[in-house]
């Protein structure tokens, strides 16, 4: 006996997006995407480094703009489909809180029927999430080193937000929501 399913141009394609204080699994996200139909599986972590610049990190803390960062994600794995049409499912899960030397602070994942495009679209979607997505990102350094809020050169209102918020720190979430003229919050990934 064999289940019914769908003829295969009627297949359901699905996006998985979250932002949560919870450690990520990079195995719990794979079987989001894994796919009978798919030959390729591709996925990027990005991690919590123990040094930067000659400074020793201990942890990171992110913070995040969670409702409007859940709707970028979205978005990102709607522009990866509209580039690679033959993608099946896809995943973005950040993390915020703490993160620990080693631990997971972003997972991406996508499943396509042949490699090339899955390598493809989980580049796009990590450079895309570092340009887009309103999280900020603290690096806890050990001894007395003072934490620093970091920006990525990607990121597209970086210099627009942390002008207009008027400290060394990016916006913070609060400030992202209110700040005047709808200027984005500087985004500071791993």
């Amino acid at each position: 006996f064999q289940p019914w399913q769908p003829p295969r141009d009627q297949l359901i394609k699905m996006n998985f997006v979250e932002v949560t204080p919870e450690p990520l699994s990079l195995d719990r996200i794979h079987q989001l995407v894994v796919d009978p139909t798919c030959g390729a599986v591709c996925h990027f972590v990005g991690t919590t480094r123990d040094s930067f610049e000659g400074r020793e990190v201990v942890r990171l803390e992110y913070e995040a703009y969670e409702e409007m960062a859940r709707k970028e994600m979205l978005a990102i794995c709607l522009q990866a489909r509209q580039r690679w049409s033959c993608l099946r499912h896809l995943a973005i899960y950040h993390r915020t809180g703490l993160v620990p030397v080693g631990e997971a602070s972003i997972i991406i994942a996508v499943s396509s029927p042949h490699r090339s495009e899955a390598i493809k679209a989980v580049e796009f979607a990590i450079n895309a999430a570092k340009a887009t997505v309103p999280v900020w990102k603290k690096e806890i350094y050990a001894g007395d080193q003072p934490p620093q809020w970091k920006v990525n050169a990607e990121c597209q209102w970086a210099g627009t937000a942390a002008a207009s918020a008027g400290a060394d720190k990016p916006a913070s979430p609060g400030e992202a929501a209110s700040s005047a003229g709808g200027a984005r919050p500087a985004n500071g990934h791993a």
